[in-house]
């Protein structure tokens, strides 16, 4: 099996319980899956319900999440499942609290998604004391995974994961798979607790590179898994190259780990968007 061929984890990343049992039957395996407001609403039984016209009161929606992350949970019992909490530009950290709070009760092997910004690092502090798991999302910065590492410091082995975007920086033309290998190199120089979960992949190329460089955790779209399996689950060697184009580099950053987790410079503009999208998406299906 090719499970036992790579060290890194494989999540589907996906909201439909449906191609969580296509993806088990293509591979034989998975070790978790990801879902998002976005992969929700992209959720074929949503999209059908819509066009009839038909959204959902804001009960309904939260609770057809519960029921595809229940679906999903007892397909990959001994797996991760990430749920996300929904947050926008005045989304309090007490809300995102309650909602991590009663969201890590839906199923035994959750992960909350909080997105990178001082409300959501300080949510997961909280929950974190309370034995919670969490799944740092939104990551587009090398300073955000430093404020990661050390606000979460004393957090139980695989309970802290944290979410790089690599697709979403190479669509504004900066090579993504540079900061996943910024913060893989920055963790392992800090003996980090934090797993690294690789999210946003758009090719097969970069699903390559990354299980080439051994990071913890890849969660990948169903559409390349199919690729993947099309290649004949093709495995990269030591001489495999990965080629950015002209996307620019990302440079690797010295940083001071004396400092507090806050006086890192969490701002970044995609995580904004990130989090407004999300939110949009959440929105459209409420009536």
């Amino acid at each position: 099996m090719i499970k036992n061929k790579i060290s890194t984890k494989i999540f589907l990343d996906s909201g439909d319980p449906i191609e969580t049992k296509k993806a088990l039957k293509l591979l034989g395996w998975l070790d978790g899956q990801t879902t998002n407001p976005s992969l929700v609403a992209k959720n074929p039984r949503v999209l059908v319900r819509l066009e009839r016209g038909d959204q959902f009161s804001e009960s309904e929606i939260y609770h057809f999440y519960q029921d595809v992350v229940e679906d999903v949970s007892e397909l990959i019992p001994d797996g991760s499942v990430s749920i996300e909490v929904y947050s926008d530009e005045n989304t309090s950290e007490m809300k995102m609290l309650e909602q991590a709070k009663e969201m890590f009760t839906w199923i035994p092997n959750a992960h909350i998604k909080l997105p990178v910004i001082k409300q959501g690092i300080n949510s997961a502090k909280k929950i974190i004391a309370e034995n919670m798991r969490v799944n740092m999302t939104l990551c587009f910065s090398q300073e955000q995974a430093a404020a990661v590492h050390l606000a979460t410091q004393g957090a139980d082995p695989g309970s802290v994961f944290i979410s790089p975007f690599i697709g979403r920086l190479n669509d504004q033309g900066e090579n993504g798979m540079n900061l996943v290998a910024n913060i893989q190199k920055m963790f392992r120089e800090q003996n980090s607790h934090v797993q690294l979960l690789a999210a946003s992949i758009r090719n097969l190329d970069q699903l390559m590179k990354l299980i080439q460089m051994k990071v913890d955790i890849i969660t990948v779209p169903f559409k390349i898994l199919e690729e993947w399996a099309d290649s004949g689950f093709q495995l990269p060697d030591k001489k495999y190259e990965y080629k950015p184009g002209d996307l620019k580099p990302i440079e690797y950053q010295d940083l001071d780990f004396s400092k507090e987790w806050f006086e890192f410079d969490l701002n970044h503009p995609l995580t904004v968007a990130g989090i407004e999208k999300f939110a949009n998406d959440w929105n459209n299906l409420i009536r």
